[in-house]
């Protein structure tokens, strides 16, 4: 950062305004409609305030429909310079105190609708679960197949309630997920207000457009999202197009299958995939593609259980002259 920056930076923090929203957009994700709700203050005002933070690089700005949300700005100089000053407030300031109880009521009302929400739509949830093996299962698989080592930036392909971007939060410095839903959105936003995701940001994109520079992700993760897409492919080659070298594609989603349960009530544009399919489709996006892995359902389910399958892909290092698939990485053939 240089001097330029730094006090563009500590010009947009010297106003009570501006310190109290930066304040509360280093604990969640709000929009101009939270944060007047919370300060009390016109649209217009906050809105000014904003695009100042913005412009010093202090914010993050995500349109998502009608509404933008806002955060602290992640992997940049003037965030960390925000979040280091920000420690020297006092906690027990009267109005940091009142602008935190009123956060806690909109995380609360976010908390409602999530639950709404799940309750809903648990009925088919709870079909499908009942068709393969447990999740548990299937989240202990992905994070076997993670870099052992802590990884910068993390994507989440079609995160729906953010359930990935939970599991995966303490193996990246940095994850967003992405999705199209904004109830999906919404909930996921619900279940990640705390301390342990503020790390994490979510965003309204389609997973076969992404709004990403080439090269800007360690390990982009896919769940149960690809048999949703009108065209898996492309989103394979957009998730391969925005992974550095040696980075990491995961998708996780059902082996080919018959199960007449999944079909247009549920959205399901594709039954299944197979490995030469899947295997096929990173290689043309250039990426080495690594063993699959299989999680046959258990015996004990009824006919027409899914196979859940793993796939993972690698970006070469072009600095390196071939890659095998068989890289000594404990990794990448940990499952035989």
């Amino acid at each position: 950062m240089n001097y330029g920056n730094f006090l563009e930076a500590l010009r947009g923090l010297a106003e009570e305004t501006r310190l109290r929203l930066v304040a509360l957009l280093a604990e969640s994700e709000l929009s101009v409609t939270d944060m007047v709700e919370i300060l009390g203050q016109s649209q217009p005002r906050l809105s000014r305030h904003l695009k100042l933070l913005c412009d010093a690089g202090l914010l993050e700005r995500a349109p998502e429909g009608v509404h933008v949300y806002f955060r602290l700005a992640s992997g940049e100089a003037a965030g960390h310079l925000a979040r280091g000053l920000l420690a020297f407030l006092d906690k027990d300031d009267p109005v940091r105190a009142l602008d935190r109880q009123r956060l806690a009521a909109i995380q609360r009302s976010r908390a409602v609708s999530a639950e709404t929400y799940f309750q809903r739509h648990a009925a088919e949830w709870d079909a499908i679960r009942s068709l393969h093996i447990p999740e548990a299962e299937v989240e202990r698989a992905i994070h076997r197949l993670l870099p052992r080592r802590k990884v910068g930036d993390l994507l989440d392909l079609g995160t729906g309630t953010g359930r990935m971007l939970q599991l995966c939060a303490a193996s990246a410095e940095r994850a967003v997920g992405i999705d199209m839903s904004r109830e999906m959105l919404a909930v996921a936003r619900a279940n990640l207000d705390g301390p342990d995701y503020r790390h994490c940001a979510l965003r309204r994109a389609p997973a076969e457009k992404l709004p990403f520079a080439n090269a800007s992700f360690d390990v982009v993760l896919s769940h149960m999202v690809l048999h949703f897409l009108s065209d898996p492919e492309l989103a394979v080659q957009e998730a391969a197009r925005v992974l550095r070298p040696r980075g990491r594609l995961i998708l996780v989603d059902f082996a080919p299958h018959d199960a007449t349960v999944l079909g247009p009530d549920h959205a399901h544009r594709w039954a299944g995939f197979s490995d030469e399919t899947v295997n096929g489709w990173m290689r043309e996006a250039g990426l080495v593609a690594g063993r699959p892995v299989s999680l046959p359902a258990p015996s004990s389910l009824s006919e027409g259980a899914l196979t859940v399958k793993l796939w993972r892909g690698e970006r070469p290092d072009p600095t390196e002259a071939h890659i095998p698939a068989h890289r000594a990485d404990p990794n990448f053939e940990l499952f035989q």
